[in-house]
């Protein structure tokens, strides 16, 4: 029986280390990388929001990923105004704009 529960112990410990941490995708990504983020967005997003997560969304505005303290969420990156920061994909818009 105490065999028995050992080995189920260090075969879940074994198991365990082969599993990669949640959240990890690799290098990150910045506004300057080439998936990045264009000028003009950067300069229109207001402070205190991540622009390095920040990604183009299919309905066409930019969202950024909000760390909290229990969860990781995406919010709509703003600018100081508090106006949604719009791209490409939106409403026909061929440069960054406005949206409310």
């Amino acid at each position: 029986m105490r065999k028995q529960f050992s080995v189920t112990i260090v075969m879940l410990q074994l198991l365990g280390a082969c599993a990669a941490p949640l959240g990890v995708t690799g290098k990150a990504k910045g506004p300057s990388d080439d998936e990045g983020l264009p000028q003009t967005v950067i300069q229109l997003a207001a402070p205190n929001q991540n622009v390095y997560s920040a990604r183009l969304q299919p309905d066409g505005r930019y969202w950024y990923e909000y760390h909290g303290p229990v969860e990781t969420t995406l919010l709509p990156l703003l600018t100081v105004d508090g106006k949604r920061i719009c791209g490409e994909a939106g409403a026909g818009e061929t440069t960054p704009g406005y949206a409310t």
